[in-house]
């Protein structure tokens, strides 16, 4: 029985409309650092299996807690030797792999500074300068990189670099230092004494918010973000400690959702992590299935997007379903709302595997939040649920036209963005609530403790030419439902327009099955039927307009975790928005 805590909120009116939601749990005492926790499973579970990861023949290679330990303590003294601290960090410019979360730990104990950089800004050429600009802006001492082929012309873009090199594969690059090599300096008392330095308001990472409205951000995250957040995470989902997690994911580390509250959860609760090399695009999601068929989770992490692909294959595939579900204490979606009838799905197919029911969950938070700031600990059907405040998270809910802005405060906000103190100034209010620039309201406003609904980003609403007020994020969950399996996702157009109209990205599979004119009828029909139950001007749809190219990673249209960037979209592609208002070619018309 999977094991949640209370979730029990508390009302408090501030005054012009304005109101606080807080926990009725109060946060309890957390450590200094979530790095404290690798020597403490070193020696209680030595040999348990840590970090997992395929080599290049297939198989599974693994590291256990006391293996990390030891290899932790020889990076940190190399770190040292090299002159990383908490001002002149550590960048890693790579994917996940074993050799990534060690340096990233060493760094972590040491209370060195991590700089986790997008490996889309050192692959993808057109993505070079937030490459530049996040390298030159933290200024590293030491960058790590998995292959020095791979990566070796984005060390070159970075031009004559005064920092020291460190690849787990040099590739003979000349002037890189393998890991190899680093493995075997011998540690000192200085690691130690390093840890010790280490004090809550000490530097432990710069994460870099994605840079869809011009050059990424770096959020300051402190070790008491990082601790606290896992304490909060913990006592909403206090199931973690009835057994060592087992967690197989592909969500990178450079996002604060794959890099803090899924490795650290790992790492808090002595959990194994099986790196999932695979995503969820067709091209690569084969790997994440046969990942699946080997591996059955405790608990599972993934986007909207993920499921999508995942359900497909379990309906058709009885083993991969039943040891899918096997093990499972929960089941959690993030990045964007699940639409719904997905969510019915996974519950069908989990009924049938085990003859249960999972806890299907989601929560909010951000970069800034280290991320959690809400969490679903409760029984809850509505996809659009982000749950209840975590324990010692003050949530401010400001009026903002027929909804409310989200703003946070507690011990996991961040105090800023890396050297930019007026960026830093304006994303605070004048009370030091976090402002988030989310949309959201209650689900019962008799009931605070029934949950918080997710509306969107506020900034993304817009008026019609009427006057009228679209709520882009509530309009965007109920058409990709309508439009399913069609929609992968859907960009709503119409700012100063007397309509709203659409641009729908599609599922590549599910299309081709329908065929063109297939796919047409379909949108046309579901379409209809939306207008039909939904007739006022904010909420109808008068045009669509089907995406040939999919979301650009390189235009920011698409983040590494599959969400699609509204602005972006209608910014790169506004010569499409122009066509799909005034009428042009592949245009369909609803009016």
């Amino acid at each position: 029985m999977t094991r949640f805590g209370p979730a029990a909120a508390e009302r408090i009116e501030l005054g012009s409309g304005a109101f606080l939601l807080r926990s009725r749990d109060p946060l309890r005492p957390y450590g200094n650092s979530v790095g404290d926790y690798l020597p403490k499973w070193a020696e209680e579970a030595p040999d348990r299996v840590f970090l997992a990861e395929r080599d290049r023949a297939g198989a599974w290679r693994q590291i256990s807690f006391g293996q990390m330990w030891s290899q932790v303590r020889a990076l940190a003294q190399f770190l040292l030797d090299r002159g990383a601290s908490a001002e002149r960090p550590l960048a890693i410019l790579s994917e996940n792999s074993i050799a990534h979360g060690a340096v990233s730990l060493a760094a972590l104990y040491a209370g060195i500074a991590l700089v986790p950089i997008s490996p889309a800004y050192s692959t993808i050429a057109e993505a070079a300068d937030k490459l530049i600009h996040c390298y030159g802006t933290t200024d590293p001492s030491v960058v790590f990189v998995e292959d020095g082929l791979r990566y070796g012309p984005a060390l070159d873009r970075l031009g004559k670099i005064s920092a020291v090199t460190l690849a787990a594969n040099p590739a003979g690059r000349p002037g890189v230092v393998s890991l190899e090599e680093a493995l075997a300096t011998k540690p000192t008392d200085a690691v130690d004494k390093a840890h010790a330095a280490i004090d809550p308001d000490t530097l432990a990472k710069i994460l870099f918010t994605s840079g869809s409205t011009g050059l990424p951000k770096g959020v300051i995250n402190t070790h008491r973000m990082l601790a606290a957040n896992q304490q909060q995470f913990f006592q909403i989902y206090p199931f973690v400690e009835d057994h060592p997690p087992v967690v197989l994911d592909w969500l990178p580390w450079h996002h604060t959702f794959g890099g803090n509250e899924i490795f650290y959860m790992a790492l808090r609760h002595g959990g194994t992590i099986y790196i999932d090399s695979g995503k969820p695009v067709p091209a690569l999601f084969g790997q994440s299935l046969a990942n699946l068929r080997e591996i059955s989770p405790t608990v599972y992490f993934n986007v909207p997007r993920g499921y999508d692909l995942l359900l497909a294959e379990l309906e058709k595939d009885e083993a991969l379903c039943r040891n899918f579900f096997q093990r499972l204490d929960f089941i959690f979606y993030s990045a964007a709302a699940l639409p719904q009838r997905l969510l019915v799905r996974l519950e069908e197919l989990a009924a049938a595997a085990r003859g249960g029911g999972v806890p299907i969950v989601t929560a909010w938070g951000a970069t800034e939040t280290a991320p959690l700031a809400t969490g679903v600990h409760f029984p809850s059907r509505r996809t659009d649920n982000i749950g209840l405040p975590v324990p010692g998270c003050d949530l401010k809910f400001a009026p903002f036209g027929d909804k409310y802005e989200i703003r946070v405060k507690g011990p996991h906000v961040t105090p800023g963005y890396w050297r930019e103190p007026e960026k830093t100034k304006a994303a605070f209010d004048e009370d030091g609530f976090y402002c988030s620039g989310d949309g959201v309201r209650l689900a019962d406003e008799a009931d605070p403790s029934k949950g918080i609904l997710f509306e969107g980003r506020v900034t993304e609403d817009f008026k019609l030419s009427t006057g009228t007020w679209v709520s882009v994020g509530q309009l965007r969950i109920a058409l990709v439902n309508a439009l399913l399996p069609v929609a992968q996702d859907i960009v709503i157009a119409g700012h100063d327009r007397d309509a709203v109209g659409i641009l729908i990205f599609q599922n590549a599979d599910a299309c081709r099955a329908l065929g063109e004119d297939g796919i047409v009828a379909h949108v046309s029909a579901r379409l209809r039927e939306h207008n039909r139950l939904n007739p006022t001007s904010s909420k109808r749809v008068e045009r669509a307009l089907l995406m040939t190219e999919p979301a650009s990673l390189a235009g920011n249209e698409i983040t590494d975790k599959g969400y699609v960037n509204q602005r972006a979209v209608l910014s790169r592609r506004a010569d499409l928005v122009t066509r799909l208002h005034e009428g042009g070619e592949g245009v369909i018309l609803l009016a």
